[in-house]
């Protein structure tokens, strides 16, 4: 994944898209007049504050526990915690929290560089590239993961041990998703190290931003790693960070995975337009609020597509009257249940790794 240089202000949040062709724009008016576009101060001010007592209560019970077998619990609740603290960053780098650019991306750097080890500025511009053009082939960056193939021409191109991986990766999509937190990580690193190389990078702009993202990634690794191998032997530290990360990058992957896998894989030079390329290429999830809150709102993808700054509470209200507005031009409006989206996902991903074999066609039947 290629690294984002940052601008001399704040990495660019992800804003509410600019009105395309008459379909959207009639749609963009009605959520307007339903003020689902309306700053959730008060929502959001409970949500850092609840968060962020979770967060200290996870560190302050691993602290008091100690050199326990007990820290697997903490490992745990913490792998949660750091998941809902992604799902924080995720909203302010789409400026759903705040008015400003510059309290976003505050809020953005605490959650993500301090609070779990993942860079901000890296992941905004990758998740700006992801929205603009959602699975499509050679653009959107979370199709264009090493070790998946998402379309039967990406499969066929496949060689060596990366064929393999494509062949069987519905059966290995649970244990890579394991070893997300990881990725994440390695990437963020790689992402700061290139920019610190960049010719040119002015010291007064683009160096303040790296040199905070950079050091409050620096401090997040070296804190978590000297908290766990100052508390326990280190045979219980390696096992509860295989433990917390592990399970922080399963939930995270376990979050992402229903909201475009195994939706159509469009082609760079594909026109389709804005409104129907985001509500064909997404899928929601059903649920009440214990869904809202496990995946952050991501199980209402559609509309978070649509419209990226819309506050987390309001992608609720804004469902049904997306899905009527859906309706009423014969446009597919996707919605499964968590399981039966997971189903979905495996079945494409073992479709498309089928293409691998011999005399397989390389279009992925509908």
């Amino acid at each position: 994944m290629a690294a984002v240089p940052l601008s001399g202000a704040e990495p660019c949040p992800l804003s509410q898209p600019a009105a395309r062709g008459s379909e959207y724009a009639m749609l963009s008016r009605q959520v307007q007049h339903a003020g689902l576009l309306a700053p959730r101060r008060r929502y959001y001010a409970w949500k850092i504050t609840l968060t962020a007592v979770a967060l200290a209560i996870g560190w302050s019970a691993f602290a008091l526990i100690g050199d326990s077998w007990w820290q697997l619990g903490s490992a745990v609740f913490l792998a949660a915690v750091f998941a809902q603290v992604g799902f924080l960053g995720h909203d302010a780098g789409h400026r759903q929290v705040f008015a400003t650019r510059r309290a976003n991306y505050v809020l953005g750097v605490l959650c993500g560089n301090l609070g779990i080890g993942l860079s901000y500025g890296w992941w905004t511009g990758k998740h700006n590239r992801h929205h603009a053009h959602p699975n499509t082939e050679g653009v959107d960056p979370d199709v264009m993961i090493g070790a998946l193939a998402f379309s039967g021409t990406r499969a066929q191109a496949g060689r060596g041990l990366q064929l393999v991986l494509f062949r069987y990766q519905a059966y290995l999509l649970v244990p890579m998703l394991f070893l997300e937190a990881a990725s994440l990580h390695g990437a963020s690193i790689r992402a700061l190290l290139q920019q610190a190389t960049q010719p040119g990078m002015s010291r007064r702009a683009n160096g303040r931003h790296w040199a905070w993202e950079a050091g409050l990634l620096a401090f997040h690794l070296s804190a978590y790693l000297c908290a766990v191998f100052l508390v326990l032997s280190p045979v219980r530290a390696v096992l509860f960070i295989l433990v917390q990360q592990g399970l922080f990058g399963f939930y995270l992957g376990c979050s992402f995975a229903p909201n475009h896998k195994g939706m159509p894989v469009l082609d760079a030079d594909d026109k389709t337009g804005f409104l129907r390329r985001q509500v064909l290429t997404s899928r929601n999830v059903r649920g009440g609020p214990l869904t809202d809150f496990a995946l952050g709102g991501l199980n209402y993808q559609i509309e978070h597509h649509l419209f990226p700054s819309m506050p987390r509470p309001s992608l609720r209200r804004a469902q049904p009257l997306v899905a009527a507005f859906c309706a009423e031009r014969g446009l597919p409006y996707c919605e499964a249940t968590l399981l039966g989206s997971y189903a979905q996902a495996l079945r494409h991903l073992n479709t498309v790794g089928k293409l691998t074999r011999p005399g397989s066609p390389v279009e992925v039947p509908a």
